[in-house]
Parts: C-alpha cells; sequence; structure tokens
C-alpha cells in the first residue's frame, strides 16, 4: 500500500504529473456539492441487473484502431482464451460487501507521503497531503486546461465520491477513487482478477470492428466539453450499471461511463507479433509519454467525459495511460475470472 501512496502524482489517466498536479491546488477545496446525476426531461430506466459473470469462448478479432489516436494501432488480428467476466462495473455495494467482510482501508482514505512530490515540503499546499483524490468538477467557461476541471479534494473516497459536502457512494453505481492496490485487494477477495487489455478489448468488441461513432447506448458526454453537456443519454455524471442496453456479449457499460482498468501496463500502439493472449509489456519496456515517471496500467472505454470535441474515447480500441496509485471520480473496473465462480 505504501508504494501506491508514493505514486499519486498525476490527477487524471495518465495526463497530469506532479507539476500540473501542485499548479491546481489553489482550488483545492472541502468537496463539490455533487453531480446531479439524472437529467431533467430525459429519464432512462435502470433495471437492477445480475452480478453473475458471462462466460465467453475463445476466439480471434482485431484489436485497436487507426484512424483515431496513434497508440491504439496497428491493428492486429488478436487470440484470446475463453474466461468469465462481470457483466458490469464493480458497484459500490458490491465494494462495500468487501470492506464489511475485511475492514479494507482505500488508498484515498489514507494520508499522503509528501515525498511523493520530489519538491521541498514548503512547496506543497497542506491540503495535498490529506487524504482525499481527484473529482471531475466543470468549470462554467470553455476552457482546454485540465487544472480548470480536476481537483485534488479532500475527503473525497469511494464513500463520498464528491468530497465530505457531497452526496454518499449510490449502491449501483460504479466505485471509484480506487488505487491499483484497492481493485486487487477486491479481486483476491472476489476470487477474481483484473482482465487483460486484449480480453477487455475482446469482450467490449462483441463480434464487432471498433469505430469512431458516439454511441447512442453509452454514458458519454454530450455538447462542448468541459462547461455545457445537455445530457442527452439521460445523465450528466456516473450512472448507474444498467441504465444503457448490453452489447451483444451481455455486457453493460463496456464504453462510456468509467473507464475500467486492465492488468496490461501501458506502452503507446500495439506490438503486432504480440497477438496471441498478449498480456501486454513487462514493467521495465512500459511507457507513458503523459506520465513518464512511473510505469501506468491500461485504462479502456471511455468515460462520461468523452466528447467529440474533447475525448473521443467511448470505444472498444480506446486506450490510455493511468496512474496506479491513485484513483479518480471517472475511472472504475471489473474482474475476469479463469474459471467459473462459485456463489
Amino acid at each position: 500500500m505504501a508504494n501506491s501512496m508514493l505514486r499519486r502524482s498525476s490527477l487524471s489517466i495518465g495526463t497530469l504529473g506532479t507539476a500540473l498536479l501542485l499548479l491546481a491546488l489553489a482550488a483545492c477545496n472541502d468537496g463539490a456539492p455533487g453531480e446531479k446525476a439524472a437529467a431533467v426531461g430525459a429519464p432512462r430506466q435502470c433495471p437492477r441487473i445480475a452480478d453473475a459473470p458471462v462466460k465467453l469462448a475463445g476466439g480471434t478479432f482485431d484489436m485497436g484502431e487507426d484512424d483515431v489516436y496513434d497508440e491504439e494501432g496497428p491493428v492486429r488480428k488478436t487470440t484470446v482464451r475463453g474466461f468469465w467476466i462481470d457483466p458490469h462495473e464493480v458497484t459500490n455495494r458490491q465494494f462495500a460487501a468487501f470492506v464489511k467482510a475485511t475492514g479494507y482501508v482505500t488508498v484515498a482514505e489514507k494520508p499522503v507521503d509528501p515525498k511523493q512530490f520530489k519538491v521541498p515540503a514548503d512547496r506543497i499546499p497542506p491540503d495535498m497531503l490529506k487524504p482525499g483524490s481527484a473529482v471531475f468538477t466543470p468549470p462554467d467557461f470553455p476552457s482546454n486546461r485540465y487544472t480548470d476541471w480536476w481537483k485534488y479534494v479532500p475527503g473525497a473516497s469511494w464513500k463520498k465520491p464528491y468530497g465530505p459536502q457531497g452526496p454518499d457512494q449510490v449502491p449501483n453505481e460504479p466505485v471509484v477513487h480506487l488505487a491499483w492496490d484497492d481493485m486487487m485487494a477486491y479481486a483476491k477477495w472476489a476470487g477474481g482478477r483484473i482482465p487483460t487489455e486484449a480480453e477487455w478489448e475482446y469482450a467490449a468488441s462483441a463480434g464487432k470492428r471498433s469505430k469512431n461513432i458516439q454511441p447512442d447506448e453509452a454514458n458519454s458526454w454530450q455538447g462542448a466539453f468541459p462547461n455545457y453537456n445537455a445530457e442527452s443519454d439521460g445523465f450528466k455524471g456516473v450512472a448507474p450499471v444498467g441504465c444503457y442496453k448490453p452489447n451483444a456479449n451481455g455486457l453493460y457499460d463496456m464504453v462510456g461511463n468509467v473507464w475500467e482498468v486492465t492488468a496490461d501496463f501501458f506502452r503507446p500502439g500495439h506490438d503486432p507479433k504480440d497477438s496471441d493472449d498478449p498480456k501486454g509489456p513487462d514493467e521495465g519496456s512500459a511507457y507513458d509519454p503523459l506520465n513518464p515517471g512511473m510505469p501506468s496500467r491500461t485504462v479502456k472505454g471511455g468515460s462520461y467525459l468523452c466528447a467529440p470535441n474533447y475525448c473521443q474515447r467511448y470505444r472498444p480500441a480506446s486506450r490510455q495511460g493511468r496512474d496506479p496509485g491513485m484513483g479518480t471520480s471517472n475511472v472504475g473496473f471489473r474482474l475476469a475470472y479463469d474459471k467459473a465462480p462459485v456463489g
């Protein structure tokens, strides 16, 4: 756990290094009031959906995409073995059961080690050393600066996604604000594992090639990011699981809603020769140009913040590096299994 605390050096998914993080601290606060989740006038039915993992037969598919972002190509024929995968992202309800059973405390709920910043201690604002996490806080003006919409909020955690003054977690929403170690602890308790990038994309693709089209049946951003969201998909922020139609594999929210962490270390592009049940680069070969100080993990599928004018990553092939040492309000995960889970 200590190693994760030493890595809380970027606010978004591997796009803000320590310097930008410190610049953002002037906007630290005690917590946002929370985003109104459901859009008025565009209600969606969000029925309770099953937790039972879905069995997928192995197969070969076209992994990657060549015509959007460079790190997503080249397209390669990729084969994966059969596996089971959760039908939806791990929810707050499921994570709460784990915490109740084990007494687990997440990284975001612990104080931050000042050594992580590698700057003189007197340059670190006190709030930055408090337990907390990164929260998306939309500005009321157009901007292309990450520091205008990401805030480090003391007291933000999976229990209080928007900070101590915001609402409590919603049981059927994806759990967020988790570091890699938190996800691994849950996976061990639940008898599963974090899926590889290839497994995840195979499951998300469901027999179709990834294409750069904003989906109707996914929680993404409609309008001009970051200051105007038309909410025509029914939600302004994170949505409960099961609000949108599943893909052909019976899996919900494989694109949009929250980014999902995979087991692979991140490196731009795919190795065309590594196509048989690939596991990604080893830690020594990992490289994230937007977060070069540490080996990032690969996240997939985009989130509710992805918009045509900012983040066209509401696709199975989308991929970015993500700091494993801290969570954010738009990153979650689901589990894979090598055999049918018991119970």
